[in-house]
């Protein structure tokens, strides 16, 4: 007797359709930190019924993108500058075994990725200069011949560009990036395995700084600015 299977009661491309909405209003900041976030509301902005946005909403949870609001619903989580470091030590692990395993092929790294790269950082659009960053690292993950690496490391790249693009929507790109992301590149094309961990893991390192110290900044000042509540001393 063939087995029975349970009928599926949501297709699951909507629920992922669902997630990726929320993950990119979340990640560009139209759902900012703390903002309460309702079933009913976001079937209703989505067009879609609430199955698919509970099934969504549990997954963002789990990733860590929201959190239990008090009460009902849930709030998009806070960003914090010290979780971004540890986000960074994971990915710089990621990194620098990606790095050693395509200088070992002798990778050449399409120079278009790093010309694209260079473009948007001159330019302002936010969304442009993270993807091309995205994309640079994505190309030695699959360089190294392991697609486990690049498997690991989609998870925390979400959360990094959403931190990413906090800060890129106040403060410039670092001007060193994309010579460091060249260095990289170099190194692997030559073959010379020890260079290129090292430039992978001092790039990360400078970024892990760069970002977390932007972030911390960043919500220094919209904590100050924050009006103050009754009953608080002024």
């Amino acid at each position: 007797m063939p087995a029975q299977l349970l009928s599926i009661e949501v297709a699951p491309d909507l629920v992922d359709q669902v997630y990726r909405a929320l993950l990119g209003a979340i990640s560009s900041g139209a759902l900012a930190p703390g903002e309460r976030l309702t079933q009913e509301d976001i079937a209703a902005r989505l067009a879609v019924s609430r199955q698919p946005v509970l099934q969504a909403l549990r997954l963002l949870k789990k990733d860590g993108f929201v959190q239990d609001a008090p009460g009902r619903g849930v709030l998009v989580a806070p960003l914090e500058a010290e979780a971004m470091r540890k986000v960074y030590q994971v990915r710089g692990a990621l990194d620098v075994l990606a790095a050693r395993l395509a200088a070992q092929q002798r990778f050449r790294i399409d120079p278009k990725l790093i010309e694209r790269g260079r473009r948007a950082a001159r330019g302002r659009n936010v969304e442009a200069m993270i993807d091309a960053d995205v994309a640079f690292h994505q190309a030695i993950y699959a360089a190294s011949g392991n697609p486990l690496i690049g498997q690991s490391a989609d998870p925390h790249w979400r959360h990094l560009r959403r931190a990413m693009g906090a800060v890129l929507q106040a403060e410039p790109q670092r001007e060193s990036l994309w010579d460091e992301h060249e260095a990289i590149a170099d190194a692997i094309a030559a073959g010379d395995v020890e260079r290129a961990a090292r430039l992978s893991d001092e790039h990360v390192s400078r970024a892990s700084d760069a970002l977390a110290e932007r972030l911390a900044q960043q919500l220094a000042r919209r904590a100050s600015a924050s009006p103050t509540r009754k009953g608080d001393k002024a």
